[in-house]
């Protein structure tokens, strides 16, 4: 799905370490920082999670000491905000941290980590929701204006890749300037939603949760949508 769409006047570029798998659109080739950006990142949580290893495996909120690394610390409210384990705003959190390593060096940066997103852009910008099998995949997507970036944009599945999920949606894409706020989220409301009449339980769940700015959610060919939403075809 990383490649249907076109960077425009972006540099784009891949990195891959671990579990870590990152597409990465930046005004120029920054590789070797974004790397740097993502040792540097991983070896914190990594080093956290050596220490603490059921911040790894728990699917509650948990309370951590101050002393914790920042990264750990936007996981660990995110996750008691939408009331997930920590390790479900990982991807969020990473995406988001070297996205603000790279605004060192870019102007606009959209970094990709398995369907979350952290972008600062300085032109509208359309996102496709890939949402498996669903008859909507390739028919909508998010349009964001730079004047509402920083964003974090994510999306989780049911149906569609291999985080844990213990619902049965196609797509739940939430967008929040938190990008792991957004994942968190994502995650949480794609445990609710079994079907297309738990749809409204999981725009409801959203509204209750400051620092959401919106929500899509698609099931069983159905969508439904809440917040600062622009939708393009």
């Amino acid at each position: 799905y990383r490649y249907r769409g076109g960077g425009g006047n972006l540099y784009s570029f891949e990195i891959i370490e671990k579990e870590t798998d990152l597409y990465i659109l930046a005004s120029s080739d920054l590789r070797e920082e974004a790397h740097q950006s993502v040792l540097k990142h991983r070896r914190r949580i990594e080093n956290y999670l050596r220490e603490n290893p059921y911040f790894l495996s728990s699917l509650r909120p948990l309370c951590i000491g101050g002393d914790a690394p920042s990264l750990i610390r936007e996981m660990t409210r995110a996750a008691e905000k939408a009331g997930v384990g920590p390790m479900a705003a990982v991807a969020g959190a990473m995406a988001e941290g070297v996205g603000k390593d790279l605004l060192c060096h870019t102007p606009e940066v959209i970094v990709e980590n398995g369907g979350d997103i952290f972008l600062k852009i300085k032109d509208i910008r359309c996102i496709g929701i890939h949402a498996g099998d669903s008859p909507l995949t390739g028919k909508i997507a998010l349009e964001i204006a730079p004047e509402d970036t920083p964003l974090g944009v994510c999306t989780s599945a049911g149906k569609v890749g291999h985080s844990l999920s213990f619902g049965n949606a196609d797509a739940v894409t939430v967008l929040s300037h938190s990008t792991p706020l957004a994942d968190a989220v994502a995650t949480a409301v794609g445990n609710l939603i079994k079907g297309r009449d738990d749809i409204q339980r999981g725009i409801e769940f959203c509204r209750r949760i400051k620092g959401i700015r919106g929500v899509v959610i698609i099931v069983d060919g159905e969508m439904g949508i809440w917040g600062k939403i622009k939708l393009s075809s």
